[in-house]
C-alpha cells in the first residue's frame, strides 16, 4: 500500500504549477487531500465534490473497455483556468490532480511515474 500523504506531498513538490492533489477510492471517498499554500480553490465544496465523482464515474466507465481497449494510464482534463490528471493507482484508487492551465503535464505525469515507482 502507498502512503498517500507522501505521495501528494511528492506531487506538489514535483513542480510550481500542480496545485493540489488528491487520493480516492473506487467510490469516490477521499483518503487524502492536500494543496498548495495560497491556492484560492476556484470551485465550492459542493463543485470540488461533484467534479470528483464525475473524475470516478469517468474512470469506472473506462474500465468498461479495458479488455479491448487496455488499462487506462491518465485522463486529462484541460480547461481555460486549470488543468485535471486523472491516474489509477492500483486497481482501486484514483489520484486526481489539479495544476495551473499552463503547467507541463507531461513533466508532472512522468514525475508521477517516478514517485509511485519509489514508493511501492
Amino acid at each position: 500500500m502507498l502512503d498517500y500523504q507522501k505521495l501528494c506531498s511528492d506531487i506538489l513538490n514535483l513542480e510550481q504549477k500542480v496545485r493540489m492533489a488528491t487520493v480516492c477510492d473506487s467510490n469516490g471517498k477521499i483518503i487524502f487531500y492536500d494543496r498548495k499554500e495560497g491556492i484560492t480553490n476556484l470551485l465550492t465544496p459542493e463543485e470540488s465534490r461533484k467534479s470528483l465523482e464525475m473524475a470516478v464515474s469517468s474512470w469506472k466507465t473506462r474500465n468498461q473497455l479495458a479488455n479491448k481497449l487496455g488499462k487506462g494510464k491518465y485522463v486529462l482534463a484541460e480547461y481555460e483556468k486549470i488543468k485535471r490528471i486523472t491516474v489509477p493507482l492500483g486497481d482501486d484508487h484514483l489520484l486526481y490532480i489539479t495544476t495551473e492551465a499552463d503547467a507541463d503535464h507531461a513533466k508532472i505525469l512522468n514525475g508521477i511515474r517516478d514517485i509511485e515507482s519509489k514508493l511501492k
